[in-house]
């Protein structure tokens, strides 16, 4: 059974004060994503993740088209009761404990009064924040904040979870632990959709990944199958520099750093760039096949449409790397820290 399934969903806002214009957000959007699974949903900022994210929540009512979560209508309050959400910028009372917090969304989500003191505890243990469970949230740091985030989300026991942003902002041991309760939540069965725009963590979690960019789905598939279309490439390392030219005739591209030479050649080219080398007495150091990673994937299928899309001499879309991922997380730690704001 699909636990969501999106057709022709569509999303267009006026913007502007005097004179209003369309604005569309989201294009006519498919998808269907199984029970079970843990779904990736990639782009970068402003591509329509959240829009979809809020559609599904009936947060926002879509232009045209339809879906439905676990066989249900979007306004059905049986389909409600079945389903969990952790937006990306939550707002928290900030002077309850963890433990206040739970407890009042349990109210909210509907926990039988005799289970609810039972479901608190669990949860709480259940994302490490059992021994914080009497701290305010004000003194709460930014992954405990994203666990008690997800603690809400899970509270009621939903078979569809939707996370929005999850690793948004966390440093490396935060992002760690968010990974572990997602792949806790697969494991139990449920169905963890999520949205991302760190694609390192998209491709260590998830089952299947749908691109999007500029309110367009751009590619859907399981990870291995997304990578495995490119063409085969192997990286050549080797001292000196006199075969830059031979290896440029390959096709080759080549890169110096120091006193060694490293080019990526296809595989039908890889003897003879080991000829060239071999007849200027090059050492040689290393022969690595190179594995196509999910980033090369995103490139390749958004980098065309985004330099068509966008303005002369502004930046395409960016999806965040890893040193760019640590170095916000520090800067977030380096702030005090008053609770979650809204954004």
């Amino acid at each position: 059974m699909a636990a969501i399934e999106i057709h022709q969903l569509e999303k267009t806002y006026s913007v502007g004060f005097w004179r209003k214009r369309p604005k569309r957000a989201l294009s006519p959007l498919d998808l269907t994503v199984e029970e079970g699974e843990l779904f990736g949903f990639l782009g970068p900022n402003g591509a329509g993740k959240t829009t979809t994210l809020k559609i599904l929540m009936g947060l926002v009512f879509p232009s045209s088209g339809s879906a439905r979560i676990l066989g249900m209508e979007l306004d059905d309050p049986r389909m409600k009761a079945q389903i969990g959400f952790l937006p990306e910028h939550p707002y928290f009372y900030d002077y309850l404990t963890g433990r206040e917090l739970l407890r009042y969304y349990g109210h909210l989500s509907g926990v039988a009064p005799k289970q609810l003191n039972t479901r608190v505890d669990r949860v709480l243990e259940q994302v490490g924040l059992k021994e914080a469970a009497n701290l305010q949230l004000r003194k709460f740091s930014k992954g405990m904040l994203q666990r008690v985030g997800i603690a809400q989300a899970i509270l009621h026991d939903p078979r569809v979870v939707f996370l929005d942003e999850p690793m948004s902002g966390l440093d490396p041991m935060g992002r760690r632990e968010v990974r572990n309760m997602m792949e806790e939540l697969k494991s139990e069965g449920k169905t963890v959709f999520f949205s991302t725009h760190i694609l390192s963590d998209a491709e260590a979690l998830c089952d299947r990944v749908g691109i999007i960019h500029l309110g367009q789905l751009r590619g859907i598939g399981a990870v291995e199958e997304l990578t495995a279309g490119a063409r085969a490439q192997v990286e050549i390392v080797w001292a000196g520099t006199g075969s830059l030219s031979g290896f440029k005739s390959l096709g080759a591209e080549c890169h110096i750093a120091g006193d060694t030479v490293r080019a990526v050649v296809t595989p039908e080219k890889q003897d003879a760039a080991l000829d060239l080398l071999r007849r200027e007495h090059l050492r040689l150091i290393s022969v690595t096949p190179v594995r196509r990673s999910l980033e090369d994937y995103f490139v390749e299928k958004l980098g065309k449409s985004a330099e068509s899309n966008r303005p002369n001499g502004t930046a395409g879309p960016k999806m965040q790397s890893d040193a760019e991922i640590h170095s916000a997380a520090a800067s977030e730690h380096s702030r005090p820290h008053t609770g979650i704001g809204k954004s």
